[in-house]
């Protein structure tokens, strides 16, 4: 099926859901209110027409330094595939700026967990009845998002775990794996002194008369 019959069939199926139906080079997206959006997936999945079974991808998005006709600063996208039938839609969910939140759709596949942890984890964007909703790229205590337009490229300041890092790396290096390399003076020292000759201790040496037996011949001696 084209994706705009699948997008009029959302449409038809979910009439007060569906914002807009866009199409991009050829590439069709429906634009969603989040209230329904774990219903409208799990008609298409379990659809007879439709068997949209496969979630290729869950990804964020941040429309703030983007013109766009709609009021919504981010939105969460579904990918949607169907391995019988051979063709896909996709499912953008308007979210606004003071209250992005969704459902989480980990009832319908369980391998989305860690995708929208990690929406998460770059935007913020919260997801309802999420079994774990924690980061899942940066470390807990980290602050901010990365992924939103206004987050610095370099980062606010240095994650204080690094900092604490480093700071028991520079006590710890007294302890290094390699030893220091020797000085100058200590090469001099060491070349100035006399070589003793060292004792070679042959040990279990046989007695003398029986060189000429074998180690067997000794052993049941």
């Amino acid at each position: 099926m084209e994706q705009r019959a699948i997008a009029e069939a959302v449409k038809a199926q979910f009439p007060e859901e569906v914002v807009d139906i866009v199409d991009h080079h050829g590439q069709v997206g429906v634009l969603l209110r989040p209230g329904r959006i774990v219903d409208i997936l799990r008609w298409l999945r379990d659809s007879d027409t439709l068997c949209m079974e496969h979630l290729r991808a869950l990804c964020g998005v941040d429309n703030k330094k983007r013109k766009t006709p709609y009021p919504e600063r981010f939105e969460v996208v579904y990918q949607l595939y169907s391995i019988s039938l051979r063709h896909e839609i996709r499912l953008r969910v308007l979210l606004p700026e003071d209250d992005a939140h969704v459902e989480s759709v980990v009832s319908l596949w369980e391998g989305v967990n860690w995708l929208e942890r990690e929406v998460f984890d770059m935007f913020g964007i919260r997801f309802d009845n999420h079994p774990n909703l924690t980061r899942v790229l940066l470390p807990d205590d980290w602050e901010g998002h990365p992924l939103l337009k206004e987050y610095p490229l370099k980062g606010r300041k240095e994650w204080q775990g690094l900092v604490d890092l480093k700071e028991k790396v520079k006590r710890l290096d007294q302890y290094g794996f390699y030893a220091a390399a020797p000085t100058a003076e200590e090469k001099e020292a060491k070349a100035a002194a006399p070589v003793k000759a060292e004792a070679k201790v042959v040990e279990n040496a046989a007695p003398a008369g029986e060189e000429s037996k074998t180690l067997r011949e000794r052993d049941q001696a």
